[in-house]
């Protein structure tokens, strides 16, 4: 009863009546006789911004983990090249990346024949494959930082227990270290999965359909502006709502303290 008080106070009910009242006008106001003939390639474009988005946020964070294990607790020859490649990455435009990987390699592979015959000729000659490569070495390169902070934030005394008890490096590693990492960063991990997906719309600049080029199309077809635009920014703000959700749920299930026995 106190959570349902709470909710219905004054100015969330004035809010929830402004948010709504804009919805109305905008359904009434508005053009969206467009919208019949581009909803298949709009729902083609969002499950490519979604599965963009997946993919490149796992393999980012596969990548970001030996990332920051390295510049933690690595020797100079491992640590060196990962504090260079996320220096490089947090420096540097993404919009710069996709367009150095796209039209730089992109421009390279046709000049090797044994490349041109191979089985991955196909892939690499389409647009998608560079962009999931940029977005992923950009996540890796602000999450490999991050996931120094959280290896280097984890209580000493614990890994030193494990030593001492002669658990492995690599149990202690998985048991231990990497559990209570990812507990700390949850939060910022959250909030970097949202901004990239705000990063999405930039593969839309080598050719790659996803929701933002499907709008842009929209907009160029049949010059109809601020619908589309409308509607794109829902889509965004309801995706970015289910990963807060979803990361939210996430930490409430996650024990603070590691478990016993």
């Amino acid at each position: 009863m106190t959570g349902w008080r709470a909710f219905m106070q004054p100015h969330r009910l004035f809010l929830m009546a402004l948010f709504g009242g804009l919805i109305l006008w905008c359904a009434l106001s508005l053009r969206w006789d467009w919208l019949p003939e581009y909803a298949p390639l709009a729902l083609e474009g969002l499950w490519r911004t979604i599965w963009i988005l997946v993919v490149t946020t796992v393999l980012g964070f596969a990548l970001a983990v030996p990332l920051g294990l390295a510049q933690a607790v690595g020797p100079w020859y491992l640590s060196a090249p990962a504090k260079a490649f996320c220096t490089v990455i947090r420096g540097t435009p993404l919009l710069l990346q996709i367009w150095l990987l796209y039209y730089g390699l992109g421009s390279l592979f046709p000049q090797f024949p044994w490349i041109r015959g191979s089985e991955l000729w196909p892939y690499l000659r389409q647009a998608w494959p560079y962009a999931v490569l940029a977005l992923t070495l950009s996540y890796a390169g602000y999450e490999g930082e991050v996931m120094r902070g959280a290896f280097a934030s984890v209580n000493k005394g614990q890994l030193e227990a494990a030593r001492a008890f002669g658990m492995p490096r690599l149990t202690m590693f998985r048991r231990i270290w990497l559990p209570q990492a990812i507990r700390n960063v949850l939060p910022t991990l959250g909030g970097e999965t949202i901004l990239q997906l705000k990063a999405t719309p930039l593969v839309a600049t080598i050719t790659v359909i996803e929701i933002y080029s499907v709008s842009s199309r929209v907009r160029s077809d049949t010059f109809i502006v601020y619908e589309p635009l409308l509607l794109l920014a829902l889509v965004y703000m309801i995706i970015a709502g289910i990963i807060a959700f979803a990361f939210k749920k996430v930490e409430d299930r996650v024990p603070d303290r590691p478990r016993r026995g």
